[in-house]
């Protein structure tokens, strides 16, 4: 069973959608909540296989919503289930971790496919979404590996300069240690480097470290 939490600040769409989901013999809705932060809670407390987010609400939006989940929970599967495909949507909410994005126009049979698949461990796009990455990705250029690293990611990077071990970088930065190793090895990943004296040896060579 494919337990789901539903965040939505329009009541009829999680009445709907909810109604379709329960009825599908594989999928259980465990949580509703009607704004980000409370999303969050959800989210953090259920621990359910996908999250259904939408992106503008009330108190928290589903971008920083879905930032905190996956920061918190990097396991997290978040399907942005939203009406905007403008860029300054699309782009923050697959940045801030979300798995998949689907559009409030899709039938319920469609959302209900995304998340099987989402849960299986796919990525589904809107054919919109999927245009503007790639022509994203076309336009992009990074000179450096390091310029691929998030702000969390360079944060830790400098405390791995410092000396300092993970569960030092833990306590400092306020996560948990399961979400420091996580931080780590996507850190590794994209400077190509094998262990974290070589991501050391990377951020001193390049002038990272003051």
């Amino acid at each position: 069973m494919i337990k789901v939490v539903f965040v939505d600040d329009h009541e009829m769409v999680r009445i709907g959608v909810t109604a379709y989901l329960s009825a599908q013999p594989d999928i259980e809705v465990v949580g509703e909540a009607d704004n980000g932060a409370r999303g969050v809670e959800l989210a953090l407390q259920l621990r359910p296989d996908i999250i259904l987010m939408d992106l503008v609400m009330k108190e928290m939006d589903g971008i920083e919503a879905t930032r905190r989940i996956v920061e918190a929970w990097p396991e997290a599967k978040v399907i942005i289930v939203t009406s905007f495909l403008d860029d300054e949507k699309v782009y923050p909410a697959l940045e801030a971790g979300a798995t998949s994005y689907m559009l409030k126009t899709s039938k319920a049979s469609e959302i209900a496919n995304a998340v099987r698949a989402t849960y299986a461990g796919q990525t589904i796009l809107e054919p919109e979404v999927t245009g503007k990455m790639m022509t994203k990705m076309r336009q992009k250029k990074v000179d450096l590996p390091h310029e691929q690293l998030t702000e969390r990611e360079m944060e830790i990077l400098l405390l791995l300069a410092e000396g300092k071990t993970n569960q030092e970088i833990a306590d400092e930065v306020f996560i948990a240690l399961k979400t420091v190793k996580v931080h780590v090895s996507n850190i590794l990943g994209k400077l190509e480097v094998h262990d974290r004296t070589q991501a050391v040896i990377y951020a001193f060579k390049h002038g990272l470290v003051k």
